[in-house]
């Protein structure tokens, strides 16, 4: 951070109640003095992601107005812009973020900010690089909507973007960057451009990351309500981000639709403001994918490895099951039988901290290799809103017991050490 953004943090963090050294004190009906309860203090934690997934053609001379659900709340925001997969320079002409104002790509009044990065207002990301934002003073409640608009006035190479957002974003020229209105944003796009985080200041107790694949992007919800399970577990855990660093398509133990995840690992979930847990749900890709992962110990060496390198980090690591895919046209009687030994890893391997089973919680008890059909969307893979639901349940539960809560909670912008 820069010397203005750390003017700035100093100066947000002044103003907020229970940053400052001195508690207040309350009278005892005996009239003694007495402590009140210092409130939660305020730090830096991550409240929404988009990991990258891919490129697509740029878009000179457009503002792309990204429509982002958050978790928790907070006073000021960061925005974090990815040129990652880029391979040349992004030269950007304005970053806006305001509150979204209904369904459309309107900002509430009064709430629209310049963000700036090092003090500068239109910088320039260099290919394979993300770029924090300066903090943006800027209130936002748990749940909100917001509008962070991110223009480019030149073609800057292949655009680092998400593709399976399930949320519909609007374009438009790029002199309406800082437009309260949404009148000129005429086109819609259902991508995520540039924009991968948000960062918010404010009391939540650090944050979760959700590595996975589709199951985990949302494939099978329904697009703009926010119904993949991520988005419903954050509505479980008030009081932390939920950050959804799923990709459709992606693998456990190759690189396919984006890196794998352990070479994403690092970018995508350790390196998150204030990750204080790792959900896993990742390998049915490697199992019904081509060329087809079939040894379940490989499976265990990569389970291991992410779990070693977030302890590494002080952060603790929840493995979810392999959920059926029977009746998926890649389904195989091979495979079933290499998800059945890799789940028997996740569940009795003593690799992680906690197990979320997700398997028994969605298959249908009349044919275990199948979801049940009420959660099924169709395809016989993904889950449609209410199997989301289950899937969000049955983590939340696993996460109780290594959740950090706010009365314990550590303090610090970064990831505790154990």
């Amino acid at each position: 951070m820069g010397k203005v953004g750390r003017v700035l943090t100093a100066v947000l963090l002044a103003a907020l109640p229970g940053t400052t050294a001195t508690a207040a004190a309350t009278a005892t009906p005996h009239g003694t003095a007495t402590p009140a309860a210092a409130p939660a203090p305020a730090r830096w934690t991550g409240s929404w992601e988009a990991a990258p997934s891919g490129t697509a053609p740029a878009l000179p001379g457009t503002a792309v107005r990204n429509v982002v659900h958050l978790s928790a709340g907070g006073t000021a925001v960061r925005i974090r812009i990815a040129n990652r997969l880029g391979t040349a320079p992004l030269r950007l002409g304005a970053v806006t973020v305001a509150l979204r104002r209904g369904t459309g790509p309107d900002a509430v009044p009064g709430s629209l900010r310049t963000v700036t990065f090092r003090g500068v207002h239109a910088p320039t990301v260099p290919g394979g690089r993300d770029l924090l934002s300066d903090p943006v003073p800027l209130p936002v409640p748990a749940a909100a909507d917001l509008l962070v608009t991110v223009a480019t006035p030149t073609g800057s190479g292949p655009a680092t973007y998400h593709r399976t957002a399930l949320q519909t974003s609007y374009l438009a020229d790029t002199g309406h960057a800082a437009d309260e209105s949404g009148a000129a944003y005429t086109v819609r796009t259902d991508f995520w451009y540039y924009v991968t985080g948000v960062d918010v200041l404010g009391p939540a107790t650090g944050s979760v990351v959700a590595l996975g694949d589709s199951l985990t992007d949302g494939n099978g919800s329904t697009p703009d309500t926010n119904h993949r399970w991520p988005d419903l577990l954050a509505q479980r855990l008030r009081g932390h981000g939920v950050l959804n660093a799923g990709i459709a398509g992606n693998r456990l133990l190759r690189d396919g639709a984006g890196p794998s995840a352990l070479a994403r690992l690092d970018p995508d979930a350790l390196d998150r403001t204030g990750v204080r847990v790792l959900i896993v749900f990742e390998g049915i890709n490697d199992i019904k994918g081509t060329p087809v992962a079939d040894d379940p110990a490989a499976f265990a060496t990569a389970y291991r490895t992410l779990v070693a390198r977030a302890h590494a980090r002080g952060i603790r690591v929840v493995g979810v099951t392999l959920t059926p895919y029977g009746g998926y046209p890649a389904h195989t009687a091979a495979g079933e039988a290499v998800r059945q030994r890799v789940n028997a890893f996740i569940r009795t391997g003593g690799a992680f901290d906690a197990v979320a089973d997700a398997d028994a919680a969605v298959r249908d008890p009349s044919a275990p290799g199948r979801i049940r059909p009420g959660y099924d969307p169709g395809d016989h893979l993904h889950f449609n809103d209410t199997g989301m639901r289950a899937i969000a349940d049955t983590v939340a539960r696993a996460l109780a017991p290594v959740l950090p809560q706010p009365a314990g909670s550590a303090s610090r912008e970064t990831q505790p050490r154990s």
